[in-house]
């Protein structure tokens, strides 16, 4: 026998988590570590750092990893510090007196649907203004003390880490996390055992493992399928946002949604509202008709109880932003569920169609969360009626202007967005009652209170923050990065806490043109370039890996950066996430905004920046078209000069050039004997005290239960009582009324109406009498008339309802009287509605018979 020089088999590796033991003084920590609470609570945060300053820094402030990696000799130290100690024991109790507290059970509980939660940079489950949103939602649920779960997805990869080249090309490195040293915890299942739900797809299931996430007191369920359960097609599902091909998009939708429900089940959770915060979370409604079906109720009857119970959140201004479903790649994973509901597969597919019957239309997420919720808002005042006009077509026989979809103009947390400083101001100036009661304008105006100087130093401590961070962090980029380290030395020398800073920092979407300021670059040069009164501009962002124009951008942004004349004075940073955001919303003088009117859909980084009396420059479009205040800002209008976008950038850039120019620049130079601009302190003053109170995160949460959790709660709450009485009637009411529809019938019309057509000051009588067919005065009618703009787009001009005046049998007589009081042409019609007093609204059952 031949002897081998070797003979090994490959390892069996398994994972084994070593856990760093505390002291039994400092146990509590980990507790404390493993709630998001700290990322909000600055006391928290100073009590990390004091553990040990440099090591806070290298874990990337992330508390569980800085417990792990804490020696033995340093944790001695700390049980022997009896500062640090009483700080432990004092942080420790404001955590416990937070956590205590019982949940408000008189408001209505929700349960919260995203793709991507913002919570801190530790956790990167985040890309961009949706998961900001949400991750201020749910610390604003805690701090609210309301009752709510939300379901996410731990990824893997989550979004990409940005870096650039030497010529400036976004490179995306996808690093991986290691779950172990998050602030997350395993949720178990009854048994002690690591949770697993099995999620349907096609005729096999995917498994998901449950991570819990503690956001103060609002429990955040993540899910999670890279694990050895799932084949290598479906590990990666919980990747990385936003990652891979449609297919794979759709897999996340069903884990999301369909996977969320399973989730809350397992963990016998069940609420009251489930909010579907983009169409992402559609699919679990789906889930929740299936288990209403499966209870024994038909299909119409589990559709009226879960309409009632759902929102809908839309955040994209146009169609093609939303998600779209081929009908053969839907059907590959979504055939079986219109047998389990007992419908038609055209039945099934069509309520993801603006046309059911168009076998060529795709599926769309959102126009299914339109025909499953019984609410759908925007999310300002003014992407409430671009969605108005965006969903149209889904309720045909209403204009855009009558439909239900609502608003609720986003906010910010502010505990979140408000630097130390100046949360420490308010508290020393503003009412006691300031953080419970923070969308009161009045406690505000305190601000007019603080002295100029204060504010100016409270301001000034900031932006040498913020050049200190962008000096420390950015250093040993650059320097790899750039090809002459004397550029970069050049680069840092002259990052100037005393210039007036401008910051532009998003997402860089064509839309939201961050190349406008570079329209004329011999102008921009003599503004940056003044050495009486020097201004910097710092942009942050990225571009979608997918999005070519966008990476066009940054080069470009960053090849100008380069130039002599603009060295310093013109920079990008890279890699923009939570941290370098709170020190630039914070840090700058100005927050810049300039996006393609009306595809802002609200906007939030500049709420932030009011937070710490940095003032906006913006169009107005998204949340500044309701925000702006002359003297607390400055705005380019929201109505377009040109249809060529080309020209209205170049206007819009010579306006923000002129208002640099003209009043900006020298209103901040404009300084006193004691180095400040009273002018500049009075813009800041007005700006926090005018604006800033109607854009915190209570107020948003504040309206999204006044306008739509607590209506729909009660509406759900009567129609589901005594075993869903009130549904089923509705349900058999509405199902009478589509089967008798068509032959609903005008017996007789009476009216005086010249054929001339009508007069200013003269009283006009229509009289109908309508045929229902047995349904029992079912139908309304009324008048609708409607005028063209200039733009040929017809609206609303005037809605005249008839009055039911007499019924014989099946006739119903109704009769409008009107007078018209403005002379124009206008065109007219007569439409029939089924009505009852049991729906919620008109579009709920959006059946409409215009009648001559």
């Amino acid at each position: 026998m031949k002897i081998k020089a070797d003979y090994v088999n490959a390892p069996q590796w398994k994972e084994l988590t070593v856990k760093s033991r505390l002291p039994e003084q400092l146990k509590c920590l980990d507790e404390l570590a493993h709630n998001m609470w700290w990322a909000w609570n600055y006391e928290a945060r100073d009590l990390w750092r004091s553990l040990d300053e440099d090591l806070y820094e290298e874990v990337g402030h992330n508390p569980v990893m800085l417990l792990e990696r804490l020696s033995y000799d340093r944790k001695e130290e700390i049980v022997k510090n009896k500062t640090i100690i009483k700080r432990v024991k004092e942080v420790y109790s404001l955590f416990r007196n937070y956590m205590d507290v019982k949940p408000n059970s008189e408001r209505p509980s929700v349960a919260y649907f995203s793709m991507e939660y913002g919570i801190n940079q530790v956790l990167k489950i985040y890309s961009g203004g949706l998961g900001m949103l949400a991750g201020d939602y749910l610390k604003e649920a805690s701090d609210s003390n309301v009752d709510m779960c939300a379901v996410g997805f731990l990824y893997r990869y989550g979004y990409f880490k940005q870096s650039l080249s030497m010529d400036g090309q976004q490179i995306a490195n996808y690093d991986a996390q290691n779950f172990n040293s998050l602030p997350i915890e395993r949720q178990l299942d009854k048994d002690g055992k690591p949770l697993v739900v099995a999620v349907p797809y096609m005729n096999y299931h995917v498994h998901a493992y449950v991570w819990r996430v503690n956001v103060g007191r609002i429990s955040l369920y993540l899910l999670d399928t890279d694990n050895e359960m799932n084949s290598e097609f479906d590990k990666p599902i919980t990747h990385s946002l936003y990652g891979g091909d449609w297919e794979n998009r759709l897999k996340q939708e069903i884990l999301l949604g369909i996977g969320g429900i399973l989730t809350l089940k397992a963990l016998g959770i069940t609420k009251e509202i489930y909010h579907c915060n983009e169409g992402h979370a559609a699919l679990c409604n789906l889930q929740r008709l299936c288990d209403y079906v499966q209870s024994g109720l038909t299909f119409n009857q589990a559709m009226e109880l879960v309409r009632a119970s759902s929102l809908y959140t839309v955040h994209t201004p146009v169609p093609a932003g939303h998600d779209y479903f081929d009908e053969a790649l839907f059907g590959k994973y979504m055939s079986g569920y219109p047998q389990m509901l007992g419908i038609s597969w055209d039945e099934f597919i069509g309520m993801g169609r603006t046309n059911p019957e168009d076998h060529g239309e795709k599926f769309c997420m959102s126009t299914f969360a339109c025909n499953t919720c019984q609410e759908v808002n925007g999310v300002s005042k003014l992407h409430g009626w671009v969605s108005q006009k965006m969903f149209a077509s889904i309720w045909k026989g209403y204009y855009p202007e009558e439909n239900h979809v609502g608003y609720v103009t986003n906010g910010v947390h502010f505990p979140t967005w408000t630097a130390t400083e100046w949360r420490k101001l308010y508290a020393q100036y503003f009412d006691e009652t300031f953080m419970s009661d923070q969308s009161n304008e009045s406690i505000w105006h305190a601000i007019y209170n603080v002295p100029d100087d204060v504010v100016w130093e409270t301001r000034m401590t900031l932006k040498k923050k913020l050049t200190d961070y962008i000096r420390a962090k950015f250093r040993e980029t650059w320097l790899k990065n750039q090809r002459d380290p004397s550029r970069v030395v050049s680069l840092l020398e002259k990052i100037n806490p005393n210039a007036l800073m401008i910051g532009f920092c998003r997402r860089f979407a064509t839309y939201k043109r961050a190349h406008l300021l570079f329209t004329d670059l011999d102008r921009l040069s003599k503004i940056v370039n003044n050495p009486e009164h020097p201004v910097q501009f710092l942009f942050s962002g990225k571009a979608h890996p997918a999005d070519g124009a966008g990476q066009g951008l940054i080069k470009k942004i960053f090849e100008i950066s380069q130039r002599p004349e603009f060295l310093g004075k013109i920079i990008f940073l890279e890699d923009y996430d939570m941290q370098l955001a709170r020190r630039l919303v914070s840090g700058v003088d100005i927050w810049m905004n300039t996006p393609t009117r009306p595809l802002e859909a609200s906007g939030t980084s500049g709420e932030k920046a009011e937070m710490n009396g940095v003032v906006n420059l913006s169009v107005l479009d998204g949340w500044w078209l309701e925000g702006y205040r002359e003297g607390a800002g400055w705005a380019l209008t929201e109505k377009r000069t040109y249809k060529n976008q080309g020209y209205q950038d170049q206007l819009d850039a010579a306006t923000i050039y002129s208002l640099l120019e003209n009043e900006i620049v020298p209103l901040y130079y404009k300084k006193n004997k004691k180095g400040y601009s009273e002018g500049w302190i009075k813009v800041i003053k007005n700006s926090i005290a005018q604006i800033a109170p109607n854009y915190t995160m209570k107020r948003q949460l504040d309206d999204y239960y006044s306008k739509f959790y607590t209506k729909e709660a009660a509406r759900f709450k009567k129609i589901s009582a005594d075993n869903n009485r009130l549904a089923k009637e509705i349900a058999q009411w509405k199902e009478t009324v589509a089967e008798r529809w068509d032959s609903i019938n005008v017996v007789s019309k009476e009216h005086n109406i010249p054929a001339t057509g009508a007069e200013t000051g003269v009283s006009y009588k229509i009289k109908y009498v309508i045929d229902e067919q047995g349904l029992d005065n079912a139908v309304g009618l009324e008048l609708v008339t409607i005028k063209t703009d200039k733009n040929r787009e017809d609206s609303i001009f005037n809605v005249r309802p008839f009055n039911m005046t007499n019924n014989e049998g099946n006739l119903y007589t109704f009769e409008a009287e009107f007078e018209p009081d403005e002379a124009g042409s206008y065109k007219s019609c007569v439409r029939m509605y089924p009505k009852n007093e049991n729906l919620p609204h008109r579009l709920d059952f959006c059946y409409v018979k215009w009648i001559d």
